[in-house]
């Protein structure tokens, strides 16, 4: 008896974004490299394409020029009247677009890869938008699987109010990869190496799967995103605490109640309250200082997904 599984369509057209922030290196490197040489991205019948997405940024090496790119993917900024006075991030939204999408259409990429870094300890990091994702949780389990004994979590982005215009968004499958920790502007050859591998696990799976290869019911365990929090201010909106040290580098680690999680100068603890254990995520992240986050809180649950292969086979 044939057990029940989804059949999905091949996968054709995959791209993978670095640059995205510009000065989140290791993506921009190993795209820089596998733009010069793609050897180790390829696979038969599959069409892989490396991107920089933000040049201007890469090359300053900042962030963003005008804007954050990874936040303006929305109808309202892809439908705008092209201009040179739009922000050069929303300009740039649109080619990619152009390029890669249209968003929500049958010609999009299949999958985006979307390499970013992060400060905070958050080791190797799969970023999930949508939880009833058979292929994506299916791709997920593979790679962590692969990965280990090296931990490997999958932040789950699904929020009415928290999700975001990502680049990666355009893809029918899209795909966040986070490794950390690494300071903005430097490049560390663990990251490097941890995010190589996260890439050609993900590429092993598409193989695996076009050539026809049935994939079982599978669980994975992931960490859903259930509010920001924001750093304690002053009544000029100045930062008045920072991150405890009992919570420094320790993401995904459970934090209770009573826990402490900000310390102001004068040596007040302010314990994290509320009525539940929390796992934090984004810890003390350098580039959320301006979105005024000091870290994520996330609840754990466990994901399903049915069998799947592809239907040409």
């Amino acid at each position: 008896m044939t057990s029940c599984h989804v059949a999905e369509d091949p996968i054709k057209k995959v791209a993978i974004f670095g640059g995205t922030h510009g000065n989140e290196l290791t993506g921009i490197f190993l795209v820089k490299h596998w733009l010069e040489n793609g050897t180790e991205i390829q696979r038969r019948g599959l069409e892989v394409k490396p991107f920089i997405t933000n040049p201007r940024a890469v090359k300053k090496c900042t962030r963003y020029i005008d804007c954050d790119l990874n936040r303006v993917f929305d109808p309202e900024n892809l439908g705008k009247k092209k201009s040179e006075d739009l922000p050069y991030e929303v300009r740039k939204a649109q080619e990619i677009n152009h390029l890669f999408g249209p968003k929500d259409s049958e010609d999009s990429y299949d999958i985006i890869f979307d390499l970013h870094n992060t400060t905070s300890n958050m080791g190797c990091t799969l970023i999930l938008e949508d939880s009833r994702n058979d292929f994506l949780i299916q791709m997920f389990h593979y790679i962590k699987t692969s990965l280990a004994p090296l931990p490997c979590y999958v932040y789950l982005i699904e929020h009415p109010s928290l999700k975001y215009a990502t680049t990666r968004s355009i893809a029918k499958y899209p795909v966040g990869i986070e490794v950390g920790p690494q300071p903005q502007g430097v490049l560390r050859a663990d990251i490097l190496d941890q995010m190589r591998k996260m890439i050609k696990h993900a590429l092993d799976f598409i193989h695996n799967f076009n050539e026809g290869k049935e994939f079982p019911p599978c669980a994975i365990e992931v960490y859903k995103i259930m509010e920001k929090v924001d750093y304690p201010r002053n009544e000029s909106g100045e930062i008045a605490a920072v991150i405890h040290p009992k919570l420094q580098d320790q993401d995904w680690k459970p934090l209770h109640p009573e826990d402490p999680v900000f310390l102001t100068l004068d040596g007040k603890t302010i314990s994290l309250g509320g009525d539940q254990t929390v796992y934090p995520v984004f810890v003390n992240e350098a580039a959320y200082y301006e979105k005024k986050e000091a870290f994520a809180k996330t609840t754990k649950l466990t994901l399903n997904a049915k069998s799947i292969r592809s239907s040409l086979h």
